[in-house]
């Protein structure tokens, strides 16, 4: 019996990633068509989604999966801008090749900070990865062999939206499979272990180290992939934009109102950060304070984001209905 549940769990399981995955190239293709019904502004809007979307669902791999709370989005973002420009200046690889490296680049950023940075825990550790990113930027400041405060360029020409649009959903695309992955894989359980209690997660033999060690490191290759991607748009990059605070804030933003640890969070925090930005684009300090407040009310009130009290409010309904009737 206990088999036999067992086995309608796994088949379950699998029907749902399944439809997840189907969902998700539907959702791609839609993205990789835009340029043919939408103007440059609408794919313009459509690609800050996309890389907005990209970092919020690696900070979510980390927090919402991990128990990793990260300020230091930006000096992977930073440090993917900075690799993608100096090789495309300074070499002939292809960029696909470019990206790759720039996402490798943030993997081993990652996997050089671990050793000091896991030793610290919750608020100690999100203290550390802020002071990463501010060191980085620093750093970059007074390198002049990087440009110094000045930053660099783009020796060529940038390609065009609706080829930075392509780029983005590819690197989307890898991002979903780096979750999907995770979620359809031993590594799923080991994840919420370890952000349950890494003590008891340890006792039982999950070893912790490894394991944050395994979603740090991919986590910021993705955040570095989409800080090279950002900086191919701009076409020149210094280190005060690409090191800023903002990186970290916004990818927070987005998975706290979003919802924290659920998978179509990140979309939706996107979603609402990116648009809400549009419209205020005139009064920046309207945006930052109404980002501001989101957030308070998200987690004095709705801790698992708008997907999660979308979530409740359903199952509420259908609890009435079934008394109802």
């Amino acid at each position: 019996m206990a088999a036999t549940f067992t086995e309608h769990g796994r088949a379950t399981t699998r029907r749902g990633l399944l439809l997840t995955a189907g969902g998700l190239v539907v959702a791609l293709a839609a993205c990789a068509a835009a340029p043919l019904y939408f103007g440059d502004y609408e794919t313009q809007i459509l690609f800050r989604f996309l890389v907005g979307l990209v970092l919020a669902e690696a900070w979510n791999l980390m927090a919402g999966y991990t128990g990793l709370v990260s300020l230091g989005t930006s000096s992977a973002v930073g440090l993917g801008g900075y690799v993608l420009i100096g090789l495309l200046n300074h070499s002939a690889l292809p960029l696909g090749l470019v990206l790759v490296v720039a996402a490798v680049a943030g993997a081993v950023l990652a996997a050089t900070a671990a050793p000091g940075l896991m030793r610290l825990r919750g608020l100690y550790f999100t203290v550390g990865t802020l002071a990463l990113a501010e060191a980085l930027r620093l750093v970059m400041i007074n390198a002049e062999r990087f440009g110094g405060a000045s930053g660099l360029f783009l020796d060529r020409e940038p390609p065009v939206q609706s080829e930075l649009l392509w780029i983005a959903t590819g690197l989307l695309a890898a991002t979903w499979l780096v979750l999907l992955l995770a979620d359809g894989s031993r590594l799923s359980v080991l994840l919420r272990a370890v952000r349950d209690d890494e003590d008891v997660a340890a006792q039982l033999g999950v070893r912790s180290y490894r394991v944050k060690l395994a979603v740090f490191a991919a986590a910021s290759a993705l955040m570095a992939a989409a800080g090279g991607v950002q900086a191919l748009k701009l076409g020149a990059i210094e280190p005060y934009g690409m090191f800023g605070l903002r990186w970290s804030i916004d990818a927070l933003s987005m998975v706290i109102i979003g919802g924290l640890g659920q998978r179509a969070g990140p979309v939706v925090g996107a979603a609402v950060v990116v648009i809400s930005a549009e419209l205020l684009a005139d009064y920046p300090e309207a945006h930052l304070a109404l980002t501001g407040v989101l957030l308070i009310v998200m987690m004095r009130f709705a801790p698992r984001g708008l997907v999660g009290l979308g979530a409740d409010i359903w199952a509420r309904r259908r609890l009435m209905r079934g008394v109802a009737s």
